[in-house]
């Protein structure tokens, strides 16, 4: 009879145990990452900021290459917003569309940079 009982306690813990366990990440497959957070409109400031400091941006360049940045999240927050998800492709060309817009911006001095 004692053993009847911790079997049917060992195998009660078992099954709870099996209730709460959850996948890394939480429930994600392995090795699937989350996209990263939309930059807010202070923080798309702060990273053009540090890259007109860093290639040395003109002041209207500046202006342009930011408003570049923010289309570029605001679409992507389109893309992302709702139910599903975007193809990776979608939102690689997105990336590939802001590099290019960038760069049409800048001296060719800059784009070494």
């Amino acid at each position: 009879m004692k053993s009847i009982k911790a079997f049917l306690t060992v195998a009660f813990l078992f099954a709870c145990s099996l209730t709460f366990a959850q996948a890394p990440g939480g429930g994600q497959r392995v090795g699937q990452q989350s996209p990263p957070p939309i930059p807010s409109d202070k923080q798309i400031e702060k990273m053009v900021s540090n890259l007109a400091e860093e290639i040395e941006l003109s002041e209207e360049q500046e202006v342009k290459v930011l408003d570049l940045y923010k289309t570029h999240f605001a679409q992507v927050k389109e893309k992302t917003s709702g139910n599903s998800r975007p193809k990776r492709e979608e939102v690689e060309a997105l990336q590939v569309a802001l590099e290019k817009n960038v760069k049409a911006e800048l001296t060719r001095e800059q784009k070494s940079k």
